[in-house]
């Protein structure tokens, strides 16, 4: 069924706020036993042990039988013979999609996943009949045709019948053919799905708030629109949102190669979210103190934040919550966002380590994410506290940045009586290194004889921050790869990723590295020991001698490296601030 309605922007937004007020009513006239009363199915109690679970358990639609032959069957890699036409054709699909969809086409969307999970998975029992219902979202724009329906395919054939009350196409005003009349067709006659057009492009918050708004299971579940669903992914989120309503619960995310489309199922511990000073979302091991909370290795794991794409949310709560900060444009930061609202009000985000859904990861962003910015200054201003110093220093042109108001969701913030930033970070992430930043010891790393040039480390990605070598480059005032810190623990902290990086001399090469920064409460690496001194010169306490701005280095370009002290303005380094 296709459902088209014209919004305006205000009205969307009254109907947000309305649907806000009417939420948080509702939540706190509920208490944990009515979560999915609604649903309950009406088998008497005494009746309920001799229902077959494997009838509960059953999906909207089988699979197709296997065919172990069949191209990516049981989530293997898929590389093909091409000629030279073909090749072409597969390297436009990529540059259109960023995703190999040239290959995706030719595999099953049917196709099953291999087990990857923990074992101890398939021992967790489930009162299928007392279980809240769910609507599964998935907003999509210009999505490939393949990869948009074997996610919906996936749904369908991996969750209860039961448990799953609809699946809700969202077009976010997608301009190709294949999305318009072919799509309305192909789902006519597929059992429990919908879809909903927006007028104009929303974003992919306001995209998901349409499809919510029209959603009537009990628990909203948000999927983008190229993922694979394994086996039992659905009923521990379920389970957990019918035990404590105010838990937002994410998946495990597991990774669909791009190009081979590979499912890379990992059946071990998931890894958590995080972010870094620049508040970009990274990816953790799970700390000790988290693992020591847990009893069991199928315990739902505690995340600071969240990736945004994957995510179960009783209704009501999410109602409760203020949904989405409907001000932020098309995607980026509002996953941040919306984890630091979940526990600065006092809900809980987990990981639930039963619950696997494999997530195609495209090359890089098909469409622009101009408005990012503008989202995590948003983000900022309202959740962060004097803590936006810290990101507003390290990303200076955010201050800049136009961000729209903001007045609403401050008083969201003070309606719901929620928790500040620094509690956030001493109880939720005490893992992330807060900066000290104090006047005069952070930012641009300025030479004073090598007039405009400065301390410049630029990793080749966010992954491999180490190991490599900091270099003298022309000051562009951005923060970023140039900002610096010197902490009162005498390090040289490049501070704006996480973890954070510590520049390290090595006396026999004489040259500047990054290495990771000790940890709270270890003691600082000798080779990472530098003294800033009243004259400006930088003084490496182990092999006691100075930094100096040298014109050629070893590969020909300028660079810091260790020389004998001396009174030279190569050795002479100040801190600049960009505001």
């Amino acid at each position: 069924m296709a459902i088209c309605g014209r919004r305006s922007r205000s009205k969307f937004i009254l109907y947000v706020l309305g649907a806000f007020v009417l939420g948080y009513l509702v939540f706190h006239r509920n208490t944990k036993s009515d979560v999915g009363l609604a649903s309950r199915r009406e088998v008497p109690v005494e009746q309920r042990e001799n229902v077959d679970e494997d009838f509960l358990k059953k999906p909207v639609y089988e699979k197709p039988p296997v065919d172990v032959n069949a191209l990516g069957e049981m989530g293997r890699a898929v590389k093909l013979d091409l000629t030279e036409k073909e090749k072409r054709e597969e390297e436009e699909s990529i540059k259109k999609h960023q995703i190999n969809t040239y290959l995706s086409d030719k595999i099953s969307l049917h196709r099953r996943l291999p087990e990857r999970w923990n074992p101890l998975c398939r021992n967790l029992k489930y009162d299928y009949l007392s279980l809240p219902t769910t609507s599964v979202v998935i907003a999509f724009y210009n999505e490939a045709w393949s990869t948009l329906l074997r996610t919906v395919h996936s749904v369908l054939e991996t969750s209860p019948d039961l448990l799953l009350t609809e699946v809700i196409l969202v077009d976010d005003y997608s301009d190709r053919d294949h999305l318009k009349e072919p799509l309305e067709n192909y789902i006519a006659n597929i059992k429990k799905v919908r879809l909903i057009r927006a007028t104009k492009r929303e974003g992919l918050v306001r995209a998901r708030l349409l499809g919510a708004s029209i959603a009537t299971g009990d628990v909203l579940t948000f999927l983008d629109c190229h993922c694979e669903c394994h086996e039992g992914w659905l009923e521990p989120l379920l389970q957990r949102i019918k035990d404590e309503p105010s838990a937002v619960v994410c998946p495990v995310i597991d990774v669909i190669d791009w190009n081979t489309f590979e499912f890379l199922g990992n059946p071990g511990e998931p890894q958590i979210g995080g972010f870094d000073w620049r508040l970009v979302f990274t990816w953790h091991a799970i700390p000790e103190h988290e693992q020591k909370r847990r009893s069991s290795a199928t315990d739902v794991v505690r995340s600071p934040t969240m990736a945004g794409g994957l995510f179960a949310v009783d209704k009501k709560y999410f109602l409760y919550l203020g949904t989405y900060d409907t001000g932020m444009e098309v995607w980026g930061g509002e996953n941040l966002e919306f984890s630091f609202r979940i526990w600065q009000c006092g809900g809980t985000l987990e990981i639930h380590p039963c619950s696997h859904v494999g997530h195609v990861f495209p090359k890089k962003a098909p469409y622009s994410r101009n408005k990012a910015l503008a989202n995590s200054v948003r983000a900022a201003e309202v959740w962060m506290d004097e803590f936006k110093e810290v990101y507003y220093h390290r990303s200076p042109h955010a201050r800049l940045e136009a961000y729209g108001d903001v007045t609403d969701r401050r008083k969201l913030r003070m309606r719901l009586r929620c928790k500040d930033f620094k509690w956030f970070l001493e109880n939720i992430y005490p893992d992330i290194q807060v900066p000290e930043d104090r006047p005069g010891m952070f930012g641009m790393l300025k030479s004073k004889g090598k007039a405009n040039y400065c301390f410049d480390y630029n990793p080749p990605d966010d992954h491999n921050m180490a190991g490599h070598r900091v270099i003298l480059y022309p000051c562009h005032g951005m923060g970023q790869n140039q900002f610096f810190e010197y902490s009162t623990l005498q390090e040289i902290r490049y501070n704006t990723r996480d973890p954070a990086g510590c520049i390290v001399a090595d006396p026999v090469s004489t040259f500047l590295t990054m290495q990771h920064c000790s940890k709270p409460r270890e003691p600082v690496p000798e080779d990472q020991k530098f003294i800033f001194r009243e004259d400006g010169s930088l003084y490496h306490v182990q092999s006691q001698k100075c930094i100096e701005a040298v014109d050629r280095t070893d590969n020909g370009n300028p660079g810091p490296a260790l020389r004998s002290c001396s009174d030279s303005d190569s050795q002479k380094w100040f801190f600049e601030e960009r505001t």
